[in-house]
């Protein structure tokens, strides 16, 4: 059994998708960020640097991981699925997860800071972080033009960056003329497990419809980007 802690938002969703991917039994426990759940000492214990995602791999000695990226390699290795063995193709499954690690998730993570949550709207830092996600989606689509998948085979490096892409709409970075971008992220809606896993810890995008419930998700996370 692996404990989960997480929120619902990109970073959380790399793992919940992961492991519904993988069939893997958890159990999912929030962390409530606007009530700084994530500075408490029993969540430090487990995630020093005080973010979600962390797990406890109940089975494995109560081994507790942090670092969204580290924790979907170590569930790769440890049931040999979403990334391959074989050493060139396991190291373009890291080069993609890379990417959106040290990319992608950063420059969308500051555009939602800027765009969404910031009481300042400091026009030359959203520029700056849309223009760089769109730029970083651009390279996506010229490299899904003749790959049906990031890595070649479908794998965590999917994942990861379909968890953020997804989301654009909330950065406000357009996905016009990215056709092969779209393609790929709307088949990844039916892969297993995909559906299921964004809608952990707790669903969020119907919140998010709502004009008036979405007001109060930026008020609430605009406390999160303060502290």
């Amino acid at each position: 059994m692996i404990e989960l802690y997480t929120s619902p938002t990109p970073n959380g969703h790399k793992v919940s998708c992961t492991l519904e991917a993988m069939n893997l039994e958890y159990n999912a426990k929030l962390v409530n960020l606007t009530d700084g759940d994530q500075h408490k000492p029993e969540f430090l214990k487990i995630s020093p640097n005080g973010r979600i995602p962390a797990i406890i791999d109940k089975g494995n000695n109560n081994l507790h991981m942090f670092e969204s990226g580290a924790i979907m390699i170590y569930l790769a290795e440890k049931t040999g699925l979403l990334m391959s063995n074989d050493p060139l193709k396991k190291a373009k499954v890291l080069e993609w997860l890379m990417f959106q690690m040290g990319g992608v998730g950063p420059m969308m993570g500051q555009a939602n800071v800027f765009f969404r949550y910031f009481p300042e709207k400091l026009q030359p830092a959203i520029d700056r972080y849309q223009n760089e996600s769109r730029r970083l989606f651009e390279v996506l689509d010229k490299h899904l033009s003749d790959h049906e998948w990031l890595a070649g085979e479908y794998s965590i490096a999917d994942i990861a960056n379909w968890c953020w892409v997804r989301t654009h709409n909330w950065s406000g970075v357009s996905t016009d003329g990215l056709n092969n971008l779209d393609r790929w992220k709307n088949a990844m809606y039916d892969q297993p497990g995909m559906k299921k896993g964004i809608k952990v810890p707790v669903p969020i995008e119907n919140l998010l419809k709502d004009k008036e419930k979405q007001k109060e998700f930026v008020k609430n996370s605009g406390k999160i980007v303060k502290t």
